[in-house]
């Protein structure tokens, strides 16, 4: 795994949801800590008030994070996003979403719908190298 790994988590939480819910899966599942994420309250489209949560994780943190997302996904889930790497990937960042409610329930399902953003960001000094770079990232619980 590299040495530089940054994980960078967006998550909108509006009026309705309980922020507490969507943020607890993470210090359960992936023991971070609800305080390190920052919270800024805004107002949405229709005049509704939302919250945007975002941290980011560096250095053990962000290992630890990496090794334990991999460990959840199944190998199936691992193959798309390796498959996905071209369509997935800019500025050296590896965009995915997971969908808000199922990872309330403990599970990682990639979706484009009501979804919590993660960013993985390792150097890749050589464009080309992109594919290279994030399969070895991906596979390297595998080994």
């Amino acid at each position: 795994m590299s040495n530089k790994l940054e994980i960078t988590i967006d998550v909108i939480v509006h009026a309705t949801e309980d922020m507490t819910k969507i943020l607890q899966p993470f210090n359960e599942i992936f023991d971070i800590e609800e305080e390190i994420f920052n919270k800024t309250e805004t107002t949405g489209y229709f005049e509704n008030p939302i919250t945007m949560v975002n941290t980011k994780l560096v250095k053990k943190q962000s290992k630890a994070f990496m090794k334990k997302f991999l460990e959840i996904l199944s190998i199936s889930q691992i193959s798309q996003l390796i498959e996905e790497i071209e369509e997935r990937t800019e500025d050296s960042k590896f965009h995915l979403r997971l969908d808000k409610q199922e990872l309330v329930q403990g599970k990682l399902v990639f979706s484009q719908k009501d979804t919590i953003k993660i960013k993985i960001h390792t150097p890749v000094y050589n464009k080309k190298n992109t594919r290279d770079v994030f399969s070895e990232l991906f596979q390297s619980h595998l080994n």
